[in-house]
């Protein structure tokens, strides 16, 4: 297995990648929930959109299709779509899908999604579950499984109504999730404070994950694109996603420009640097350095973890490996976080470096 030393334009990289899927797996085969509608196969699906629309090439658009034809069936019923919010956001991709094909049964499936979430279950400060079998917990996750297909939805279907809704989990967790010195968020909160993880005085969990705070600075950058400027709202996310990059920015690693799997402890020598989370702040900082959110200066930041990334991966017989993915994670203590599995191609890496390289295209 060989390093990789040439040098590839960022959608080279990310067409390379999303061949190396295709070669590996048939789309019933794609990892993650066996046959099932879950962010896991939704977020590479999604990066493979975004290398669609800059590259064109027709295999990544016949490889979603299939994907979708496989979890849909014709009358435009999802074949396994659980009561949790990470397996609603495969359906951002039916949007775009509808309007390139026109089939009905894609628009049947989204409107399907988007009616569970009218009616999901939320705290008494109105936040959404995260799961419907874990009561009144917000988890960071959601911000990014939610709020991705109910802005896109808003612009696209003219309902407004639904930016509002957003808006207003994004807040609760800037009020409730993040801490106030040091402005990293925990990953979850339990809004009656009696799980185990939860501190019985906040409600919140102990650590700050690396991959949930990744899922929430992609999360405000993508729903931002479909806020209006005229919007009251915008800015209060606008300042949200700021403050977070600027917290986030204070642990990059300064030699290998990544973050670790928890992210304000790099000191400690059990912890470690993870790709997944550290792909989504490249995006980030990238792109909220392209939209003027964040001053120029950390564009330095974004190119620093993008290369550190680039200089991890190696090929093998199939193609592009990526190394360092955390598996997913629960709400853990510190200990559980640490020791996850690190796995090669998960596609919270791959989908995560491909969302990455297509923002760096641009």
């Amino acid at each position: 297995m060989n390093s990789i030393k040439e040098s590839k334009k960022p959608i080279e990289f990310a067409c390379e990648m999303c061949d190396t899927v295709i070669r590996t797996y048939s789309v019933e085969n794609l990892p993650g929930p066996k046959d099932r509608f879950n962010y896991i196969q939704g977020v590479f699906l999604l990066g493979m959109q975004r290398c669609y629309q800059l590259c064109g090439k027709q295999e990544y658009l016949d490889y979603i299709k299939a994907w979708m034809d496989y979890m849909i069936e014709d009358d435009g019923t999802i074949r396994c779509q659980q009561a949790l919010l990470d397996d609603f956001m495969p359906a951002v991709l039916l949007i775009d899908l509808y309007r390139s094909t026109g089939e009905e049964k894609y628009k049947i499936a989204l409107e399907s999604t988007i009616c569970r979430l009218k009616h999901w279950h939320k705290n008494r400060y109105g936040g959404f579950f995260h799961k419907e079998i874990t009561p009144n917990q917000m988890w960071l996750d959601g911000l990014f499984m939610a709020g991705l297909l109910l802005t896109t939805y808003a612009e696209e279907f003219d309902q407004p109504a639904w930016l509002d809704e957003m808006y207003d989990q994004a807040m609760l967790m800037r009020k409730y999730i993040c801490d106030p010195k040091t402005h990293l968020y925990y990953h979850a909160w339990d809004a009656e404070h009696v799980q185990e993880w939860a501190d019985p005085n906040t409600g919140l969990s102990s650590e700050f994950w690396g991959r949930a705070m990744g899922w929430v600075a992609v999360a405000l950058c993508d729903m931002l694109d479909h806020f209006p400027k005229t919007h009251p709202g915008r800015q209060d996310l606008i300042d949200m996603l700021s403050e977070l990059l600027e917290a986030v920015a204070k642990y990059q690693d300064a030699e290998k420009g990544l973050w670790y799997q928890v992210i304000n402890r790099g000191d400690d020598p059990e912890n470690w640097c993870e790709t997944s989370c550290s792909s989504l702040f490249a995006y980030a900082f990238h792109k909220a350095v392209r939209m003027n959110y964040i001053p120029a200066q950390y564009a330095e930041t974004a190119q620093k973890a993008y290369d550190g990334i680039v200089r991890i991966l190696r090929r093998d017989e199939t193609g592009i490996v990526i190394p360092e993915i955390s598996v997913g994670t629960n709400v853990m203590d510190y200990a559980g976080y640490i020791a996850r599995p690190r796995m090669e191609n998960d596609n919270h890496g791959t989908g995560t470096f491909v969302l990455m390289c297509c923002e760096f295209a641009l």
